[in-house]
């Protein structure tokens, strides 16, 4: 006859999702063993105080062992629910060698890591999945969404290894060296995932995302948004920097057409390569900047600025650009000089940015400054756009307008 400990064992690591064994209608014999059990170190209980469903592990028990016991001795109650899991202890010596020896983040919830227990990597991680075609590959402002195509998975030629998805990856900070009077204090940049995630990836892909893993240390949390949506099923209390900028875009579109009847810009929606960039290189801050430039200085219509009546030509018929008409056009609104060049400078500073390396060759570098330059970059844009929407706001057209409180908390990272 089996002890209760190798049936919770055998349980856990039948092909399923390490579920725990139920407690119901246990005799007092098997109660008192489950106890004991608990008190060596061997078995934990989750139970339907520790979460909605104590099927699944999330993490080990964050109860005492005391609250545990209690579990136990209160499972026969109607509508209590006590599951036992093995501890890492118990497992240790009879987890088979061979047991998902190439699947690490399996092996890792084998071991008795909890299904959203995180593990931390470089975010240069990411950057395979963003650069192939065979994914989808969605950036908000707290995660990673990447997923392979339908046409890649539904193609007999494609490698059965490739085609594989991760849809809830984080990003994770370590502030803890971070000081906003220092041009050079760094922001490390992480990403994170659950272990049941990155344990649904083909093995293939669970070894590459191994190999890019990095420890966990004092002061690196997932961003507080993405691990409040994944962990706790809570709504975003606040916009990211990136969607911060597009709501100002926005805006400040919809009010040029309240005044003149047309949009001020091509496009508001937000482009696929539109986040923090992957790895700090030259080379991706320029396509960062580029891309930024595109929703700015070029994404401006000479349309809208006609609508306005601001000329396309100066006093020497030289044809304006689009930013030295936006120039005109708050200068028409008695904005004054010093004013508009404050407001300006950061989406002129982008188009100069820009056009560098346009025309210039230069080496792909590696500068960890790169990180924080483009946080602050972000903050003077977005200022900037808030100055510009304030400007369109003070029109009567757009008098009744007012924020809506999803924008009250915007953060910075």
């Amino acid at each position: 006859m089996k002890s209760l400990l190798e049936d919770v064992v055998e349980f856990y690591l039948e092909p399923t999702d390490f579920n725990g064994l139920p407690l119901r209608d246990a005799t007092k014999e098997v109660l008192d063993e489950a106890a004991e059990l608990v008190t060596a170190g061997l078995i934990e209980v989750i139970s339907d105080v520790d979460s909605m469903n104590p099927h699944i592990r999330r993490w080990s028990s964050r109860r005492t062992r005391e609250e545990q016991l209690l579990d136990i001795a209160e499972s026969g109650d109607t509508g209590r629910v006590v599951c036992l899991y093995p501890t890492a202890a118990a497992l240790a010596d009879r987890l088979p060698a061979d047991l998902y020896r190439d699947q690490p983040y399996r092996r890792r919830q084998a071991e008795g890591g909890g299904r959203l227990e995180v593990a931390y990597f470089r975010f240069d991680v990411l950057e395979p999945y963003r650069n192939d075609p065979r994914y989808h590959f969605d950036l908000t402002d707290f995660g990673v969404r990447s997923s392979v195509t339908d046409d890649t998975y539904e193609d007999a030629e494609e490698h059965e290894e490739d085609k594989t998805s991760i849809s809830h990856v984080g990003f994770a900070y370590d502030l803890s060296k971070f000081d906003p009077e220092d041009a050079n204090a760094p922001i490390i940049r992480r990403a994170c995932a659950f272990l049941c995630d990155l344990g649904d990836l083909t093995p293939t892909h669970q070894q590459r995302w191994r190999t890019y893993e990095v420890s966990k240390v004092d002061g690196l949390e997932p961003h507080p948004v993405w691990w409040n949506a994944q962990a706790h099923g809570a709504w975003p209390d606040g916009l990211g920097p990136f969607e911060r900028l597009l709501f100002e875009l926005r805006t400040w579109n919809g009010f040029h057409n309240s005044i003149f009847g047309v949009d001020l810009v091509r496009t508001t929606e937000r482009p696929r390569e539109f986040g923090w960039i992957l790895r700090p290189s030259q080379q991706e801050y320029d396509a960062f900047i580029h891309l930024l430039d595109k929703l700015l200085s070029e994404n401006l219509r000479h349309e809208a600025l006609d609508s306005a009546g601001i000329p396309k030509q100066d006093k020497n018929g030289q044809n304006l650009g689009t930013l030295s008409r936006l120039d005109r056009l708050l200068e028409n609104n008695a904005v004054t000089r010093a004013n508009r060049r404050e407001i300006l400078k950061p989406i002129r500073d982008v188009r100069s940015a820009r056009q560098g390396p346009a025309h210039t060759l230069r080496s792909n570098v590696t500068d960890k400054t790169f990180v924080r330059k483009q946080v602050e970059l972000l903050k003077e844009v977005t200022a900037s756009l808030v100055a510009l929407r304030g400007h369109w706001q003070s029109h009567p057209n757009n008098a009744g307008w007012s924020e809506p409180s999803y924008t009250a908390k915007h953060y910075w990272l």
